[in-house]
């Protein structure tokens, strides 16, 4: 077992946790970043595409500050399992969602009347 770690968690072993740490919090502010970017692209194109990408941007950015409330003891580890896996899905079935709504170019200038 190892000695109790900085942030009063006993999971996390001492030497890894401003490893650990430092990946979290770039992780949170790198999605923040994205979902800002997301909501920006979002509020020009006023698209579903758009819409679903800004949607799994934020997703992103709440998984990475569960992960670091984890850290700090506050977010329980399995209400922290259930969280983040119940948002891969999410996002998963999001980007395919998007992915499967875009259509391929052909089938996009078809519909416009354009061949």
């Amino acid at each position: 077992m190892h000695p109790t770690s900085p942030f009063g968690v006993g999971w996390l072993d001492p030497q890894l946790a401003p490893l650990l740490l430092t990946v979290i919090v770039l992780a949170a502010a790198g999605t923040t970043i994205l979902f800002g970017c997301g909501v920006v692209a979002y509020t020009r194109r006023r698209s579903m595409r758009y819409l679903l990408i800004t949607v799994v941007l934020g997703l992103l950015a709440v998984r990475s500050f569960v992960g670091l409330g984890t850290v700090f003891g506050l977010v329980p580890m399995t209400v922290h399992h259930l969280v983040e896996h119940g948002f891969d899905f999410t996002i998963a079935v999001l980007v395919l969602y998007a992915v499967y709504r875009s259509g391929s170019d052909s089938e996009r200038l078809a519909s416009r009347g354009r061949k």
